[in-house]
């Protein structure tokens, strides 16, 4: 979503670094670039007016004019502004005090309300709560079973709403059901309408004040822009919001909505959806998204998602395959599935620190996010003996696979070299004793010989 913004600032912040000595003049002339990339991108021009203002006063301090590297110092300003715009600190749920604890989750229709509550329900299921999910709204007729589908599929129990009821008894119904099930969360998914009236504020505001909710969170469309911004803020003058939830944050749209929304709301960020699985959804952390902006990554939420994906046993077992010599293409499919579930290739990258400037320096072209599933594909159609040794794979076996998985003969000629090189690369970090000691493994056995052709 910020790769626009971000390769303007970048660009900013070079001609900056260009400057032995940094001056009034040459960093008001760079703030007027950040205001016009800002704007450009969508962010409220009140917003853009009061950051601007931080930035250059901090800016033009002795300590920065005076710094050896004052255009570094320059760009730890911006980092540091851009962290108390997004929100300053990270914002969990209240879900303390009377239980179960009722989330209500508004907003207009089809900003994702009803797939988020599947996916808040997942984190939170996976957290050690026990969620309930409520439909409330009656009035979209594909809602309620929408609903229905993702509780079967996070494993989470519905209530069993119809849409003939009034949407506040439901909701009042729903949470004591949901302490008779011993659920301790209740999350709510209201009706939504094309544009904020007066009925569905109405309604939102009695089912408030029937259920007592502990956290109510407006799902905001990122896509929208300066659009979403406005209707949060009508909706937070109506229902004091806790916090928000901004959806389709993996999109192409500018950004704005996330850099103006915190300021003009006065109400934190509390997630982000960033995709469709019902994995998608990441705690947002102000810190993490500013250096995300500015092309430095993000490697603390990489760790975190590749940790969610790994599992330490089987680590521990890959390793102990490798100092063998035992990494096979059944261990390269297991690799390539775990990557899957960590999100897109892009994503991924986009976390590397350094990663999008040398793919503007170097021009390199986004991720094919299909490749992933052309070589899974490709394994797929092999046998369980040319998965164990690549090398009986002749011409003939490779037209098979090729037929097989619908790919290429140069697809399946392209995968074998890359497995191979790889297979190499692990033999020099096993001669340096990066898995375990050079002679084989943890018991130091005698190293098994490559095939001929890898030697």
């Amino acid at each position: 979503m910020f790769e626009n913004l971000s390769d303007r600032l970048n660009g900013v912040f070079k001609k900056l670094r260009g400057h032995g000595k940094l001056t009034e003049e040459n960093i008001q002339e760079a703030m007027r670039e950040v205001r016009m990339a800002l704007l450009e991108a969508d962010v409220n021009f009140k917003v853009v007016k009061e950051f601007i203002a931080a930035v250059q006063e901090q800016a033009v301090g002795l300590e920065v004019l005076s710094s050896l590297s004052p255009g570094q110092q320059v760009v730890k300003v911006v980092h540091e502004q851009l962290i108390e715009l997004l929100g300053g600190r990270t914002e969990g749920l209240g879900l303390g005090g009377r239980q179960p604890a009722v989330i209500m989750l508004v907003g207009l229709q089809g900003s994702g309300k009803t797939t988020t509550i599947g996916k808040l329900s997942k984190m939170l299921k996976g957290q050690g709560r026990k969620p309930y999910l409520v439909p409330a709204d009656v009035y979209r007729p594909a809602a309620i079973e929408q609903l229905h589908v993702l509780g079967e599929q996070v494993g989470v129990p519905v209530h069993p709403s119809t849409s003939d009821q009034d949407p506040v008894a439901i909701c009042r119904q729903a949470v004591e059901a949901a302490r008779n099930h011993g659920c301790n969360t209740v999350l709510i998914d209201t009706a939504g309408r094309l544009h904020v009236d007066e009925e569905l504020m109405g309604e939102l505001i009695r089912i408030k004040a029937a259920v007592q909710p502990a956290e109510i969170l407006f799902v905001a469309d990122a896509m929208t822009g300066q659009d979403a911004v406005t209707v949060a803020d009508k909706f937070n003058q109506d229902l004091a919001l806790s916090g928000v939830i901004l959806t389709k944050l993996e999109g192409d749209a500018r950004g704005g909505a996330a850099l103006s929304i915190k300021k003009v709301t006065q109400r934190p960020i509390k997630f982000v959806g960033i995709g469709e699985g019902m994995d998608a959804l990441e705690v947002f952390h102000p810190d993490r998204m500013a250096s995300r902006i500015l092309g430095m990554g993000d490697v603390l939420t990489l760790i975190e998602k590749a940790e969610a994906v790994v599992d330490k046993k089987e680590s521990a077992r890959l390793v102990k395959k490798i100092s063998k010599d035992a990494f096979t293409l059944d261990d390269f499919r297991d690799q390539i599935r775990q990557i899957k579930k960590m999100g897109s290739l892009e994503q991924i990258m986009g976390m590397i620190p350094g990663l999008n400037r040398m793919k503007q320096m170097q021009n390199i072209p986004k991720p094919d996010e299909k490749e992933l599933g052309r070589v899974e594909a490709i394994i797929n159609s092999m046998t369980a003996e040319e998965r164990r040794n690549h090398l009986i794979i002749n011409a003939s076996r490779r037209q098979r696979i090729a037929s097989g998985s619908g790919t290429s003969v140069q697809d399946v000629n392209k995968l074998i070299k890359n497995y191979g090189d790889m297979l190499k690369m692990m033999k020099k970090m096993r001669g340096k004793g990066l898995f375990g000691p050079a002679g084989g493994g943890a018991g130091g056995k005698k190293k098994r010989k490559l095939p001929k052709g890898l030697r």
